[in-house]
C-alpha cells in the first residue's frame, strides 16, 4: 500500500497577530470582555416611537415609517395603518469603516401608493454623536421635534438613541446591519447571531417482563409472542418468548433516545406471530414519559403492571374491547449515562444527563471568531460567483450561530462567545457555512459547507491565546479542495489546576457506562437516533439551525464504509507500530554487531541489570522521563488541525471518492456496483487471509498441550519437566544471563536456519486443516 504524499503548505495552519486586546504574544487579560477580537465600530440608532404626527392623507390620518439615511445607506422600519402614536423600536448599525457622510438623517414618512410623503426629519451630526462602551448603561432615547426640509419646526416628535459603539454593545445581535442592506425584511432573521441549546436527552430503558392472560385468536396452537415497543420514529421489538404459553415471559431490555419536554408517549403492542409475515396484536399499551421514574444510579426502579387494551372493528366502528389482559414492565428514565449525540473520538460533552450528577466546572472556554480570507465562490447571483458565509461553533449543549456576512469574500465577524468546561478532554467544532435562505432562499436549497475546524482543549495550554489562521478543507468527489482560512482566537482558562488534573484520574464517561455497559451495537444506534432528534430540534428553532449544518458539524455519516478512511486508519496503525518496529531492527542490529561498541555497552548494561534486578523498573521510567524531557523541545506549538496527508484526502483514487459521497442505498449503476464489491471482495480476501494466520498461531499454541500431534505433545511435556528441574537449582539471574548472551552472541556463532523453537512451533498442527 503507497503511503500518501507530504501535506501541501497550502493546506497548513497559520500563526497570525491580530490587532486584538488580549494579544497573541504576551496573553495579558483586559478588563473588556470582547478581548479576543478585533474592536469593530458601529454607529447605531435605536428608533423607539414617535407621537402627534399629522395626517398626510385625504382621510386625514397617515401610515407613518421610519427611514435611517447614512450616506449610500438607507434602513428602514415597518409601517403603521392609520396611526399617529406609532412604536417601531427597531435598531439599525451602520459600520463606521463604511461611514463616508458626515450627516445623519432619520425621516417619518408617511406610506402612500404613489409617492411616500415626508412628515419630518431629525438630522445628527456623525462627528457629534457620543461614544458609549459596555458595561455602560445604554444610552437613554430622547425626544427630538421634527423639521422639515428647510428646517422649519414640523408637526411631531420622535423618539430617538444615537451613539457609536462596538460590536460588545447590547444592540449588535438584534441590529439592522448597513453590511446586509441588500437583505429584504424577511430574510434579516436568517443573518443575524444566535445562540441555541441542544435539547436535554436521556436514555429510556424499558424492560419487559412478561406478559399474563393474553388472549389469541387462535387457541389451538401455541403463541409466538413478541413485544413490539415505538417512541416517536424508533421502534424496537423483543425476541420471541421461549416459553409459549398465554403468560410469556422475556426479562429483555429495549433502550430508546428521548429529548425533553418529551411530545411522545412509549407505545407498547404484544403481538403473535401466527404466520411467516403476519402478526395479530393480542393489546396494546400507551405510557406518557412525563410519570415515568427518573433513576440516577444503577439501583432498580420499581416494576408495574399495565393493563392492555384490545380495539375490534364492530359495525364498521372502532370498539375497546375490555379483558383481563396485562403486562409487566419496569421503565425508567436513565440519568446516570451521557447520551452521545456526536462521534465518540470528537465528543465536546461527557456529563451525565442529570444535573445532579455534575461535577463543578474546571476552567472557561473562550472562541473569538474573527475572519475568513479567501473564501470560493459557493453559488451564482445575478450572473456572477458570491459568497453569504457565516460561522457555527458547537461545544458541549451550546451551538452558536455569528450572523452572515453578505456577498463577501473575505467577511469579518469578530464575535466572540464562552462556554464552561467540566473535562478537558473534549473537543470544540467550528464550521463555516454560506447561507442559501437571505433572499427567501427556495424550499429545498441548502447551506452549502465551507469548512471545519476541530480544537482538542487538552492540546491547548491554560491562559494562553492561540491566534491562529485554519484552512477550511472540504472532500468532494473530485478530491480535497480548499476553499478558504479561518482566523480564530482561542483561550482556555484554567480555574483550579488541581480539579483539571485531578480529572485524568476519572473515567471518560459516567460511572453507569462501566456498571451497566450499553453494547456497541446498542450504543451506534442510539446515537443516530440521538443525532437526528437533535438535528430535528434545531431545525424547529427560530431562525432554524438547518439539518445539513447539524449533521455536517456532528459527522452523522462518519461511521459509512470507505476505503480513504480505511487506508488512512492502516497507516494510523503502522505509525502507532512504527516504534516497535524501530526498536526491533535497532535490537537486530546490536544482535548483529553492526556497531561493535554499541553492542558492548548494551552487553554491559544488560549485565549490571541482571546482577541488580532491583534496577530495572526505575532504569526504564527514568529513560521515558529523560525521553519526555528530550521531546519537549519539539512540542507542538499551535493546536491540531484538519490533515491532508493523515486523512488520505490528498492521494485518494476518484473512484473512491465517489464511492465514499455515494449514497445509501446505492444509486450508481450496476457495472459500478459490481467492480465496487468485487474490490471490497479482493480486500475482504485479504482481511480473512490475515484473520486466518493469526487463527493458526493462536490454534498452534494451544496444540502444545492438547495431544493432537502426540508426539510433539511429548516432546514439549518432556521438555517442560527438564526445564522445570533445570530452573529450581538454577539461579533465575544465571538462567537470564545466559538466555541473553545467547541472544546478543556474534553472527560468527549464527546461523541462517530458523532456530530449533521456531521451526518446532511451525510443526505443530492448526485446525485450518478441519475447515471446508
Amino acid at each position: 500500500m503507497q503511503k500518501p504524499p507530504p501535506q501541501s503548505v497550502d493546506f497548513a495552519l497559520k500563526q497570525t497577530s491580530p490587532n486584538i486586546g488580549a494579544g497573541a504574544v504576551t496573553g495579558d487579560k483586559l478588563s473588556c470582555t470582547y478581548d479576543l477580537v478585533e474592536q469593530m465600530q458601529y454607529l447605531y440608532v435605536r428608533v423607539v416611537k414617535a407621537k402627534d404626527l399629522p395626517g398626510k392623507d385625504v382621510t386625514g390620518s397617515c401610515d407613518p415609517y421610519v427611514e435611517v439615511k447614512l450616506g449610500n445607506y438607507k434602513g428602514v422600519t415597518k409601517h403603521f395603518e392609520k396611526k399617529s402614536n406609532p412604536e417601531w423600536n427597531q435598531v439599525f448599525g451602520f459600520s463606521k469603516e463604511r461611514i463616508q457622510a458626515s450627516i445623519l438623517e432619520v425621516f417619518v414618512k408617511d406610506k402612500d401608493v404613489v409617492v411616500d410623503d415626508l412628515i419630518g426629519r431629525v438630522v445628527f451630526d456623525v462627528n457629534e454623536i457620543p461614544k458609549r462602551v459596555p458595561p455602560d448603561s445604554p444610552l437613554a432615547p430622547q425626544w427630538y421635534r421634527l423639521e422639515d426640509r428647510k428646517g422649519n419646526k414640523a408637526k411631531g416628535e420622535l423618539m430617538l438613541a444615537v451613539w457609536m459603539g462596538t460590536q460588545a454593545d447590547e444592540a449588535f445581535p438584534d441590529a439592522w446591519h448597513s453590511d446586509a442592506a441588500s437583505v429584504g425584511p424577511d430574510g434579516v432573521s436568517n443573518i443575524r447571531s444566535k445562540v441555541y441549546l441542544s435539547p436535554k436527552l436521556w436514555y429510556v430503558r424499558v424492560n419487559v417482563i412478561e406478559a399474563q392472560d393474553l388472549v389469541p385468536s387462535d387457541k389451538g396452537r401455541f403463541p409466538e409472542v413478541f413485544v413490539k415497543a415505538v417512541l416517536g420514529n424508533q421502534a424496537l421489538r423483543t425476541r420471541i418468548s421461549p416459553s409459549k404459553t398465554i403468560n410469556p415471559m422475556w426479562n429483555e431490555d429495549l433502550m430508546f433516545v428521548v429529548a425533553e419536554p418529551f411530545e411522545e408517549p412509549l407505545f407498547l403492542s404484544v403481538e403473535d406471530r401466527v404466520g411467516s409475515n403476519k402478526d395479530e396484536t393480542l393489546g396494546n399499551c400507551v405510557i406518557p414519559l412525563q410519570v415515568v421514574q427518573r433513576r440516577l444510579d444503577h439501583k432498580p426502579v420499581n416494576s408495574r403492571w399495565h393493563n392492555l387494551e384490545k380495539h375490534v372493528i364492530v359495525d364498521g366502528e372502532k370498539k375497546e374491547m375490555k379483558f383481563a389482559s396485562r403486562i409487566h414492565l419496569r421503565i425508567c428514565l436513565e440519568g446516570g449515562y451521557h447520551v452521545l449525540d456526536e462521534s465518540t473520538h470528537c465528543s465536546s460533552d461527557l456529563r451525565p444527563t442529570a444535573k445532579q450528577l455534575w461535577r463543578p466546572n474546571i476552567g472557561i472556554l473562550e472562541l473569538g471568531i474573527l475572519s475568513a480570507h479567501g473564501l470560493m465562490p459557493m453559488k451564482t447571483k445575478d450572473g456572477r460567483g458570491t459568497t453569504d458565509a457565516y460561522c457555527v461553533a458547537k461545544y458541549g449543549q451550546k451551538w452558536i450561530r455569528t450572523r452572515t456576512i453578505v456577498d463577501n469574500f473575505m467577511p469579518r465577524w469578530n464575535e466572540q462567545y464562552t462556554w464552561e468546561v467540566f473535562d478537558p478532554c473534549t473537543v470544540i467544532t467550528i464550521g463555516v457555512f454560506d447561507n442559501s435562505h437571505i433572499h427567501g432562499g427556495a424550499g429545498g436549497a441548502k447551506d452549502a459547507r465551507i469548512g471545519k475546524v476541530r480544537i482538542r482543549l487538552s492540546t491547548l495550554e491554560a491562559d494562553r491565546v492561540y491566534t491562529h489562521s485554519y484552512p477550511l478543507l472540504v472532500l468532494h468527489s473530485s478530491g480535497v479542495k480548499k476553499t478558504g482560512e479561518v482566523q480564530l482566537a482561542v483561550r482556555f482558562t484554567c480555574s483550579t489546576l488541581i480539579n483539571m488534573l485531578h480529572m485524568y484520574s476519572h473515567p471518560l464517561l459516567p460511572k453507569m457506562h462501566y456498571i451497566h455497559p450499553l453494547s456497541v451495537i446498542q450504543l451506534d444506534s442510539l446515537r443516530h437516533q440521538a443525532m437526528q432528534i437533535v438535528s430535528v430540534r434545531l431545525t424547529r428553532a427560530e431562525p432554524p439551525l438547518r439539518k445539513e449544518v447539524v449533521e455536517y458539524m456532528l459527522d452523522v455519516d462518519s461511521h459509512m464504509w470507505s476505503m480513504r478512511r480505511s487506508k488512512a486508519n492502516f497507516f494510523r496503525i503502522m505509525g502507532v507500530l512504527s516504534g516497535l518496529i524501530a526498536v526491533g531492527k535497532w535490537f537486530d542490529q546490536i544482535c548483529n554487531w553492526r556497531n561493535p561498541i554499541t553492542t558492548i555497552l548494551i552487553h554491559i548494561l544488560f549485565i549490571i541489570l541482571v546482577l541488580y534486578p532491583e534496577l530495572i523498573l526505575p532504569t526504564v521510567f527514568l529513560y521515558l522521563f529523560l525521553i519526555g524531557i528530550w521531546n519537549y523541545r519539539w512540542r507542538p506549538l499551535h493546536p491540531p488541525h484538519m490533515d491532508t496527508r493523515l486523512s488520505h484526502a490528498n492521494a485518494a483514487h476518484p473512484d473512491e471518492l465517489d464511492e465514499e459521497f455515494d449514497t445509501f442505498p446505492t444509486s450508481r449503476s450496476s457495472d459500478i456496483v459490481r467492480m465496487r464489491y468485487d474490490r471490497l471482495r479482493s480486500i475482504g480476501g485479504r482481511v480473512q487471509t490475515v484473520i486466518g494466520d493469526l487463527a493458526t498461531q493462536g490454534e498452534r499454541l494451544q496444540s502444545l498441550l492438547s495431544w493432537r500431534d502426540p508426539r510433539a505433545t511429548t516432546l514439549f511435556v518432556t521438555f517442560c519437566l527438564i526445564a522445570a528441574i533445570v530452573l529450581y537449582v538454577t539461579p533465575f539471574q544465571v538462567v537470564a544471563l545466559l538466555i541473553g548472551l545467547y541472544a546478543l552472541r556474534h553472527p560468527r556463532f549464527r546461523h541462517k536456519l530458523p532456530s530449533v523453537p521456531l521451526n518446532f512451533f511451525r510443526r505443530l498442527p492448526a485446525r485450518s486443516d478441519s475447515m471446508l
